[in-house]
């Protein structure tokens, strides 16, 4: 798995867009359609009482206009994407996904 970094550029290249916001204040404009991403969990796998892998759960909301956005599919298709939610909020569409990476 990557870094942060890798999956802020791999939303942007899905994007084709700098719209993609990690952990935004509250008080940040934000331009839509648009990516937002959080840490979610850390999962260890462990052996010999050590941590010998680690990766990074993130929490993937893409928000758009369009309740058909075509960037819904193409976060969906990511490996280890998990589809979990769909909720409306102030006339913005969004979709969230669980991602390992």
């Amino acid at each position: 798995m990557g870094t942060r970094l890798d999956l802020q550029k791999l939303l942007e290249s899905i994007l084709d867009s700098r719209n993609v916001y990690y952990q935004p204040p509250n008080n940040l404009h934000m331009k839509y359609p648009a990516i937002v991403y959080e840490r979610e969990d850390i999962k260890n796998g462990f052996a010999n009482n050590k941590v010998y892998t680690q990766g990074t759960v993130y929490s993937v909301t893409v928000i758009d206009e369009d309740p058909d956005s075509e960037y819904v599919k193409k976060v969906s298709q990511l490996p280890t994407a998990k589809f979990n939610r769909h909720f409306e909020s102030d006339n913005l569409n969004h979709d969230v996904f669980t991602l390992h990476y």
